[in-house]
């Protein structure tokens, strides 16, 4: 099942997707939002109901076209993060391979529709972007007894552009958080796509252009942590809640690891792809 919401930002309605990829169905009935309530229920047995109310008519349609997607999940609880999770991205980075998950945080305020204004901070020169897998959490998970545990815990993947900003990253003291929390750095959709679709999340290839060049392509095989070790791994430091987003890494090719130092200018377009979770595209804007 595939799952968005639709409409002006702080306004949108809960949509599932019909399998034609066409066809939106309008949830507003069942659920107020796409959020860790309706992910729970979905993991305890919620999403065979649906499904089935979907294919005997039992939901309005919803129209698309020129419509907003926001980001499927309503405002996460938390956006966890796992940094130089991919063999390539952390040779670029002159960065030996972690023995353990780097984690860090982005606020959740930064999460915004999958085609959104980004917006180049203020004083920015080093504005980067960041292709990557998303995990959505379903139900409550604390202190996971194997990585396996994981997948009764996952409601689903989406697509993540984790937008960062390297010299408050890296040059200006204290952790990564600075460089990683500005206004809209973290675009997320456009569906939420439920495990059952994907038929293996370790061997799905990953895309970001910048003004139609290609500037990053790799696989999720590359992972350093696969999803499983990263959900339960987490666990142990941390409470995951029904809504939470963990982003797992990004592969070779930002702009901080080029010969060419090209980050991302006011006016510049970004277009990034997972296989199975679409596509997005954002436009730079000034804050």
């Amino acid at each position: 099942m595939r799952f968005l919401r639709v409409g002006p930002s702080g306004a949108e309605r809960p949509a599932l997707l019909g399998s034609d990829g066409v066809t939106a169905y309008d949830l507003s009935g069942v659920t107020p939002d796409i959020d860790g309530r309706f992910l729970g229920r979905l993991l305890d047995g919620g999403a065979a109901a649906l499904a089935e109310l979907a294919e005997q008519g039992g939901l309005p349609l919803l129209e698309l076209a020129g419509q907003r997607i926001g980001a499927p999940v309503a405002r996460p609880p938390k956006v966890v993060c796992v940094g130089l999770n991919y063999r390539d991205h952390a040779a670029e980075a002159g960065a030996e391979i972690p023995a353990e998950p780097v984690l860090f945080m982005k606020a959740s305020s930064t999460v915004v529709g999958p085609d959104d204004e980004v917006l180049v901070p203020r004083r920015s020169e080093k504005t980067d972007y960041e292709v990557e897998l998303a995990i959505v959490i379903g139900r409550t998970a604390r202190y996971l007894d194997a990585p396996a545990d994981a997948d009764s815990v996952i409601a689903g993947y989406a697509l993540s552009n984790d937008v960062s900003e390297r010299e408050f990253q890296i040059e200006r003291g204290g952790t990564w958080d600075k460089g990683k929390s500005c206004e809209t750095f973290n675009p997320l959709g456009p569906w939420l796509v439920t495990p059952d679709e994907i038929p293996d999340v370790q061997r799905l290839v990953l895309r970001t252009t910048v003004n139609g060049e290609l500037r990053q392509q790799g696989s999720t095989a590359d992972m350093i942590f696969t999803v499983r070790h990263i959900v339960w791994y987490i666990s142990q430091f941390m409470v995951l809640e029904p809504g939470d987003v963990i982003n797992t890494g990004t592969p070779a090719g930002v702009a901080m690891g080029r010969p060419d130092k090209a980050y991302l200018r006011p006016g510049d377009v970004m277009e990034l792809s997972i296989d199975g979770l679409g596509t997005m595209r954002q436009t730079l804007g000034k804050a």
